[in-house]
């Protein structure tokens, strides 16, 4: 059974204290070095069911309760319309937690697997599912959306930008999108995905297991095997990488706060 607000620490006395600590030091340190939350943000936790989400969302819901700025959130769940897929636990979850739970329903399946039947569909399915969540977050009163992206996930697509797309670049730590005066964060990229992993175990969170036809056949799966192949033949290759991303600094990467150390650089 999923862990209610404020028991994450009695988590931490049934062996899982180091792990746990460690997440949450992680994500209140990528926050702070991007400056992700301000005063009276209201943040929607975009939840997929899967082992990042709901970790982030663990993680957020902990955090109100000591972190300087004040904050409050929304879960929200974009289904993709697949017959058979429950989300009720999620809901039960977030109850948990004193968090609202949103369902949308959308027919985005059948849209693209059956009317289009795209041969490379991961594109559009993440354009749209975003932009349904976005929608949903503003209807919501929300300022702010968090996505679940960790550390590997920024490893993986800076390398596939530069496989597949000849360039230099990943997604942002923080992108206002002006066209929705929203602004996106993820306050998980400091956390390497067998962390999130492992906490999620730890907390017996309620993962929903993906149900996209496409899951592990895409040219994204394909990108996280080479990025293990690499980091098996040459240890530590994506924390080189990531710190590499950060250092350069890449377009939006950049730590708008400094340590003591790295001010002397």
């Amino acid at each position: 059974m999923a862990l209610k607000p404020g028991k994450i620490c009695r988590a931490m006395q049934m062996g899982s204290l180091t792990m746990i600590q460690k997440l949450m030091s992680q994500m209140r340190r990528c926050c702070e070095d991007y400056a992700m939350i301000q005063d009276g943000d209201h943040i929607a936790v975009g939840l997929s069911g899967g082992k990042d989400s709901l970790v982030m969302l663990a993680g957020l819901a902990e955090m109100r309760r000591f972190y300087p700025k004040p904050y409050t959130l929304e879960a929200i769940t974009v289904s993709l319309g697949i017959e058979g897929v429950d989300y009720g636990a999620l809901e039960a979850y977030c109850a948990s937690l004193g968090v609202r739970h949103t369902l949308i329903q959308t027919r985005l399946n059948e849209l693209i697997f059956v009317v289009r039947k795209e041969s490379n569909p991961c594109a559009l399915c993440s354009k749209m599912r975003k932009g349904a969540l976005n929608d949903a977050a503003l209807e919501l009163g929300c300022n702010k959306v968090a996505l679940g992206h960790n550390r590997d996930d920024a490893v993986e697509t800076f390398v596939m930008n530069q496989v597949y797309g000849g360039r230099i670049g990943c997604f942002l730590p923080v992108t206002y999108l002006s066209r929705k005066e929203i602004t996106v964060i993820r306050p998980l990229l400091y956390v390497p995905e067998k962390m999130a992993r492992r906490t999620a175990a730890a907390l017996s969170l309620p993962i929903v297991e993906n149900p996209c036809p496409a899951n592990g056949t895409s040219s994204r799966a394909q990108i996280a095997a080479l990025v293990r192949r690499l980091n098996s033949e040459y240890p530590g290759y994506s924390n080189r990488i990531f710190g590499a991303m950060q250092r350069m600094p890449l377009e939006g990467w950049g730590k708008l706060r400094r340590t003591k150390q790295e001010e002397e650089v």
